[in-house]
């Protein structure tokens, strides 16, 4: 497969790419910053996702969606990490549209439409630490008449206090370590034990700690089977991990963008900043690595496009080759851009400090460049 985005895709991108930038850039980001919004998006933005056709990417033509696929879900979030745009769109049209493809009509119909108009956001409550480790979830879902009943925490879950639902994995069966016993739910906010403490991150995205109290939900709340939510599981992750390294290619692109910018207008010793060769030099070797994790990435998207979303191991191994790609490349983006833009670049009047946060909060999201590293290895028989 060519390793660059086909005419179809290229027109897709010629579609998100001013839209974004003219109605989120990062002055949008500030706005909701500033004024302490307690989503910390814009659901006016949300529903023009939806008119666009956004929010329907990866969802089915049968479902109403636009039945695409991770190459064209990586399209949308390079640009919104470009713009650092705050977005739903992560956590639920790539995440909670994959799980909702494994579950039932009744779930889909109850859910699908609101995320393909723009209405409905959805969480993902994985993590139960301040790391992720999905092979470690402790969470109960205990029988109860003819449904199951919840007992623990999610820690970290993006959009959570803003979420119409929440994707939930809990243990059914086996115990903390083993894949074997996890099963998937859809719970409702407004579910009685449910209860959440909205925590802002470093990125001013909102996220929330969930308790859940004995939460009932019913057997058709299950996504997929009981037991094999980790077949389930699989796919979100794979999905989720793939667009956040979609999403980290994009703010590396856009520090780095902006930090040519100032190479071309700060002078120093009468010249140019951008002639000193010492800088020219960093800023290549920066275009040179944020372009082979570029192409990291969409070398794990169209192998889970080819695969179903997870099904394969060869996608799997490339998923965490990307994310932890993605995430040393951002990284170095948005330090080098910090350091070009000397003192500036430590005051909040210049941009280059929020790409730096973004990325501080994607690079922990559904795990960092280390626990990729190892997976990688790991994957690789090592």
């Amino acid at each position: 497969m060519p390793l660059y985005l086909d005419e179809d895709q290229t027109m897709l991108q010629d579609s998100v790419r001013p839209f974004i930038a003219e109605q989120a850039p990062p002055s949008h980001l500030r706005e909701f910053r500033d004024k302490n919004c307690k989503d910390g998006f814009s659901h006016d933005l949300w529903k023009q996702f939806g008119e666009m056709g956004f929010t329907g990417i990866l969802a089915s033509e049968d479902d109403g969606g636009l039945g695409m696929g991770h190459v064209e879900a990586g399209v949308v979030l390079e640009e919104i990490g470009r713009n650092l745009t705050p977005s739903p769109f992560l956590v639920t049209s790539v995440a909670g549209v994959t799980a909702l493809s494994e579950a039932g009509a009744a779930l889909r119909e109850k859910y699908l439409p609101g995320i393909i108009a723009g209405e409905t956001v959805l969480g993902i409550a994985i993590d139960e630490g301040a790391k992720h480790r999905p092979e470690r979830i402790a969470m109960q879902a205990e029988r109860s008449g003819n449904g199951f009943k919840l007992s623990g925490k999610k820690q970290f879950v993006l959009q959570g206090g803003s979420a119409d639902a929440l994707i939930v994995a809990a243990r059914t069966g086996g115990s903390a370590g083993e894949t074997q016993g996890l099963t998937l739910f859809a719970v409702d906010k407004d579910a009685s034990g449910l209860s959440m403490e909205s925590a802002r991150l470093v990125d001013s995205a909102m996220a929330a700690h969930i308790d859940f109290d004995g939460v009932e939900v019913t057997a058709d709340a299950v996504v997929g089977e009981v037991d094999q939510g980790w077949t389930v599981l699989r796919k979100v992750l794979a999905a989720t991990r793939v667009g956040s390294a979609a999403e980290m290619i994009g703010v590396g692109t856009g520090a780095m963008g902006m930090t040519v910018d100032y190479l071309k207008q700060r002078k120093q010793f009468g010249r140019l900043i951008g002639e000193f060769q010492a800088l020219q030099h960093r800023a290549a070797h920066l275009y040179g690595e944020l372009e082979i994790a570029r192409a990291a990435v969409l070398k794990a998207q169209q192998l889970l496009d080819a695969a179903g979303s997870g099904d394969s191991e060869e996608a799997e191994l490339w998923v965490s080759i990307a994310k932890a790609k993605a995430g040393a490349a951002c990284d170095l983006a948005v330090r080098e851009g910090v350091q070009m833009h000397g003192g500036m670049g430590m005051t909040d009047e210049y941009d280059i400090g929020l790409y730096l946060k973004r990325d501080r909060a994607l690079a922990e999201f559904m795990g960092d460049s280390n626990y990729h590293a190892n997976r990688v290895a790991e994957l690789s028989g090592y």
